[in-house]
């Protein structure tokens, strides 16, 4: 038998447009599942997504009235800090900006949390003017569990790192307060194009 499985190629292949690649990238045709700790499982009847912290008025809603509201289907390339990029990736969602669209804030910055304690911190601009969404499904489909199901955050332009799985909300705040990664050492802000992987890069 031989050692090599039918249709194993190697995780390097040729792009068609290497300037969609940042330094350091490599592509794949999978999506490889990283993950801090175990994959939550929240019903649907028990999830809500809120937005508090430095407002006037905290929002909250449940699965049933979040999947109601105004959604996009976007295709954006993803980036992941351990070196592979996955192009036209398609996502379905809720723009952040339209969950803010109401929401009264002198905030500069957000922290998305999650089930299972994640969080992540990003500058507000860094999640408005249509550059991030709490996306619920994925290639047409309900999102999976493993890859951040019932909905994650999909901030495309940073590394995905900063697209919290299993998000369950986000606090506005007055000044940056570094997430989980970012405690450990990862770099504060994540440009893949910069290759902001550590502090210091």
């Amino acid at each position: 038998m031989s050692p090599i499985s039918r249709g194993f190629g190697g995780r390097r292949r040729p792009v068609a447009d290497p300037s969609r690649v940042p330094p350091g990238q490599y592509v794949t045709p999978d999506f490889p599942v990283l993950s801090a700790g175990p994959t939550p499982h929240t019903p649907l009847d028990e999830w809500s997504f809120t937005i508090h912290g430095a407002v006037e008025k905290p929002v909250s809603w449940p699965w049933d009235e979040f999947i109601a509201l105004p959604s996009e289907t976007v295709t954006v390339d993803i980036h992941c800090v351990t070196k592979w990029s996955k192009l036209d990736t398609s996502w379905k969602g809720v723009s952040v900006d339209t969950l803010l669209e109401n929401v009264e804030t002198e905030a500069e910055y957000v922290t998305a949390w999650s089930d299972g304690g994640y969080t992540t911190n990003l500058a507000l601009e860094d999640v408005t003017g249509g550059r991030a969404w709490i996306a619920y499904e994925y290639g047409g489909e309900p999102l999976e569990p493993e890859h951040g199901g019932p909905a994650r955050l999909v901030v495309p332009h940073l590394y995905f790192w900063k697209s919290a799985k299993w998000v369950r909300g986000l606090t506005l705040t007055p000044d940056d307060q570094p997430g989980f990664w970012e405690n450990y050492g990862y770099h504060n802000h994540g440009d893949p194009w910069l290759e902001q992987r550590y502090q210091g890069d």
